[in-house]
């Protein structure tokens, strides 16, 4: 599921290159909101909205990309492995912190207010709109490297969470002496 090709160059059919527009983009980021305010109106347990953002994170995003990148330069010296492990502990541990998040936004709503084409991806823009707050801007940055179009990025009123999960990451390794088992480890108390 993840870090293979990571750091190498993707060959992509043409057709999935061009397949990736300002339509499909905002598309993907419309079903994800649909999804995210469908989880958030459920008035389900706090453990259940957490399973569903998982389900929605895997669903959505390009989630070897986002761990390869969140992992760094020790991807390096990881086993394929200790690569595997640390994708499933990354995807339940990034579905549990931004889920906390967009529990937040319970009451509120998220709406797609613009696409726009930045180099090889799709910037689009969303409105955060939560009860007794100013609204607030969420954007997305979608890609179709993988072959299947998804978000890679993602920044809540400015927070670059690529950027925020590799210093997390990182910290996590040196807390741990820079044993991946145990940051996986510990990965996975955390989600």
């Amino acid at each position: 599921m993840f870090l293979a090709a990571a750091g190498a160059a993707t060959i992509t059919a043409p057709s999935a290159l061009w397949a990736l527009n300002e339509n499909s983009a905002s598309r993907l980021i419309d079903n994800l909101v649909t999804d995210i305010n469908r989880v958030i109106a459920s008035g389900k347990s706090e453990n259940a909205m957490y399973r569903d953002f998982e389900r929605i994170f895997g669903q959505y995003s390009d989630t070897s990309y986002i761990a390869a990148y969140a992992m760094g330069v020790d991807a390096r010296r990881a086993s394929a492995a200790q690569k595997r492990a640390f994708s499933d502990a990354f995807q339940g541990y990034i579905s549990r912190k931004y889920g906390q998040r967009f529990r937040e936004f319970i009451g509120g709503r998220l709406e797609v207010t613009g696409v726009k084409r930045v180099k090889k991806w799709f910037e689009v823009s969303t409105t955060a709109y939560l009860k007794g707050q100013a609204p607030f801007e969420v954007t997305f940055l979608v890609s179709n490297r993988s072959g299947k179009d998804l978000f890679f990025n993602m920044y809540i009123e400015g927070v670059n969470l690529l950027l925020t999960e590799r210093t997390e990451i990182g910290a996590i390794l040196d807390r741990n002496r820079g044993d991946i088992d145990k940051m996986i480890s510990e990965l996975k108390r955390l989600s």
